[in-house]
């Protein structure tokens, strides 16, 4: 088939996209329950007293609140037995309460009052004076720190070692979630490819792709995307100035959404008119080389094989070795789940092992400076058995979404 020729208009095509999330339920209060036990059992085994959750995805994902981070500090105390604590502005209490997933009491702080000295009161209300508090990655280095300078009478480590242990083995909902927003975005970049005419834009794309993820139910739109044309498809995160389409261009279009707290991230590349002989060969390069990294990512494996695996392909066909150019640039893959880019990851220095339900991208791309780059992008997650496709990989350059397969 030919991506795009005598494609329908976008608002043609928006209008055939449906709802896609009538059917789907976000976590449950059993799990976050679940999760919280998970984390108090880890804590207690590494001799850790005290969590803190800065706002974010980590507090989101063990209480259910949701909260954008910002300069005031607002988070959740968890303790390694009792219950959870949060801290916030006093004036933000009321509006906390209304996004409570798990429900808990509140610590507030005037704006004159500092934070700090009101969490090293929490932690002595606890009946701890001294002990390890492990304290979110993603905790702002302000709030770290003045939660350290305030309370040094503890000691602090990065609480990734039960955020992540939580985090990267996805449960059965999760999973739900996750196929559910790869579902949606697969038909959005469908209907993206049908609206392709040359002289479109990047830009003019983009909003297309951001009106159908809300049209497919994401209430957000987009979580991202990023729209690549001919030689600008070799940069793997954009250019400042993007061309437009031109007939026989290599098209990338990276995208996803988000559904629940749960993302997509999915991309597709292809060509607009007639593939070339050189566009033919990398492509399906490509296509060996993220094969070859699923056919890696088994039980027991390192992560960081799952990406040698594909480098290794790369190689036989004389692209690359390791980051050289023209060939793979950037890891194999990355873990995904609340936040687009998680643990562990698919890059050779990684030695966490594979395990049922950990989740991850697999994108060994491509980049052939000056001509253009492939990306082929899909996700799977771990089974007891291996692993298993979200998505179905693309079928070929010609018939990228399988359409005649």
């Amino acid at each position: 088939m030919s991506i795009g020729i005598g494609g329908s208009t976008a608002e043609i095509e928006l209008n055939k996209l449906q709802d896609m999330t009538a059917d789907i339920t976000p976590i449950g209060a059993a799990e976050y329950s679940a999760r919280i036990a998970r984390a108090q059992k880890l804590m207690q085994e590494k001799g850790i007293d005290a969590l803190y959750l800065n706002a974010g995805t980590s507090m989101s994902y063990f209480t259910g609140t949701d909260w954008h981070p910002s300069e005031r500090m607002v988070g959740a105390l968890l303790p390694a037995s009792g219950a959870l604590t949060y801290i916030a502005p006093m004036f933000e209490i009321g509006t906390l309460e209304l996004y409570m997933g798990v429900k808990g009491a509140v610590r507030g702080w005037e704006e004159h009052e500092s934070p700090y000295l009101l969490f090293k009161q929490m932690m002595h209300d606890l009946g701890l004076t001294s002990g390890t508090i492990a304290v979110d990655e993603s905790t702002p280095y302000f709030i770290s720190n003045g939660i350290a300078l305030a309370a040094a009478e503890f000691s602090y480590i990065n609480g990734v070692c039960i955020t992540a242990a939580c985090r990267q083995i996805k449960s059965t909902a999760e999973i739900a979630l996750m196929q559910r927003a790869k579902d949606m975005t697969l038909e959005v970049q469908k209907a993206a490819a049908r609206i392709l005419r040359p002289g479109i834009t990047t830009g003019e794309i983009a909003d297309f792709i951001n009106q159908a993820h809300i049209k497919v139910g994401a209430p957000k739109g987009s979580y991202f995307v990023i729209v690549l044309f001919g030689e600008d498809s070799a940069f793997p995160h954009g250019v400042k100035n993007p061309k437009a389409l031109a007939e026989n261009d290599m098209v990338l279009i990276d995208t996803g959404c988000e559904l629940h707290g749960y993302i997509s991230d999915i991309t597709r590349t292809y060509v607009y008119g007639t593939p070339n002989e050189r566009q033919r060969q990398i492509w399906d390069i490509e296509k060996a080389a993220q094969a070859a990294a699923f056919a890696q990512a088994q039980v027991g494996s390192r992560c960081g094989d799952v990406d040698l695996a594909a480098r290794a392909c790369l190689a036989d066909y004389q692209l690359g070795p390791d980051y050289k150019l023209p060939g793979l640039p950037h890891r194999t893959g990355h873990g995904i789940g609340m936040d687009i880019h998680e643990w562990p990851y698919l890059n050779s220095g990684d030695d966490t092992l594979l395990k049922p339900g950990m989740c991850f991208s697999n994108e060994p791309m491509i980049c052939v400076p000056g001509e253009f780059g492939v990306r082929l992008e899909d996700h799977f997650y771990m089974t007891e058995d291996g692993p298993k496709w979200f998505t179905v990989p693309s079928h070929s350059i010609d018939d990228p979404f399988g359409y005649e397969a």
